[in-house]
């Protein structure tokens, strides 16, 4: 089992930079995929982008470019930076894992965008 924290989440205008982080704790050996989905309100959970074990980055069409998604060399912690963030960004955000074909799951920070 792997837990998942994240934090960084805020209220930010329009156009503004937010940096979120999730950390692992747990079985992380067993993680191959780190990623974030994002979740508005009356909306379905949207997958965000992600970084395997290797380092690949995969985004969203909607954030690519915007969007940045790293980690730390002990693969325990990554980050999403959030820039020229539109309101259209706003929601949850939750951290996820992948792994031995189990999920793990955050429990989301909010990120709010006012125009």
């Amino acid at each position: 089992q792997v837990q998942l924290v994240e934090s960084g989440g805020g209220l930010v205008q329009a156009g503004g930079s937010l940096r979120l982080s999730c950390v692992a704790s747990g079985s992380t050996i067993s993680v191959n995929r780190m990623g974030w989905y994002r979740q508005a309100p009356g909306n379905q959970r949207e997958w965000v982008a992600a970084i395997t074990r290797d380092g690949v980055t995969t985004y969203a069409g909607s954030v690519q470019g915007r969007f940045a998604i790293s980690r730390d060399n002990a693969k325990t912690t990554v980050y999403l930076q959030l820039n020229s963030l539109k309101p259209e960004d706003t929601g949850t955000y939750y951290c996820y894992t992948t792994g031995l074909g189990i999920n793990n799951w955050g429990q989301g920070t909010q990120v709010t965008v006012s125009s």
